[in-house]
Formats: structure tokens, sequence, C-alpha cells
């Protein structure tokens, strides 16, 4: 059976292939999907994302999809940033501007 990973991240390809190594399962990342159209994020919840990467990930390819979706939550901010981490703080900013902001948000 071939499942598709609704992932262009490498990372994340290579763990889960990792967790799933010995199943007789081949997967396949989006890498060799170029004509993938990203979805939309307009889940409330991690597992709504998820499940929105995967549906798109069948529906494009017509096989069986396994996406997941995560975030930082953190406490003190009532879990900000959450399903928004990626885009924290505007569209265009780096990892290490982002970590900043937070960071500025908690130093208060």
């Amino acid at each position: 059976m071939k499942i598709v990973i609704a992932s262009r991240n490498a990372g994340k390809v290579a763990e889960i292939s990792g967790i799933l190594s010995g199943s007789g399962v081949e997967l396949a990342g989006l890498g060799g999907f170029p004509a993938y159209p990203e979805p939309e994020e307009t889940g409330e919840s991690f597992l709504e994302n998820a499940v929105i990467k995967a549906r798109a990930a069948h529906e494009a390819t017509g096989l069986p999809a396994l996406a997941d979706d995560s975030g930082l939550e953190v406490d003190a901010l009532g879990g900000s940033p959450g399903i928004r981490s990626a885009r924290y703080g505007g569209e265009g900013l780096s990892d290490e501007q982002r970590y900043r902001k937070l960071l500025g948000e908690l130093e208060g």
C-alpha cells in the first residue's frame, strides 16, 4: 500500500517514514507531486488543519494521505501562538524574528 504524507518538509517525511519503517507501507512526500496546491489552513485546531491537509493531498494524488499539524502553545500567553505558530508576528518573518517576538511578549 502506498500512502502520501501531506508535507513537503523532508524532516517530517523522514520522521514519519522512520516510525512506519518495517510496516510494509510505501510512503511518498509531496515533493513527488509538484502540482499539489497547498490548502489554506482554516481550521480552529491542529486536528482540523491536519484533516484539511490530508484531504487535499488525497484529492490531489488519489492516494490515502497522512498529515499532521503542530505548533507552540505557551501557557503564559493563553496558548498563543497555537495554530498560528508558522505565521506568528506576520507573514515573511524568519524563525529568529518570531522567537524574538515571543520572548519580548513573555518579558512583558
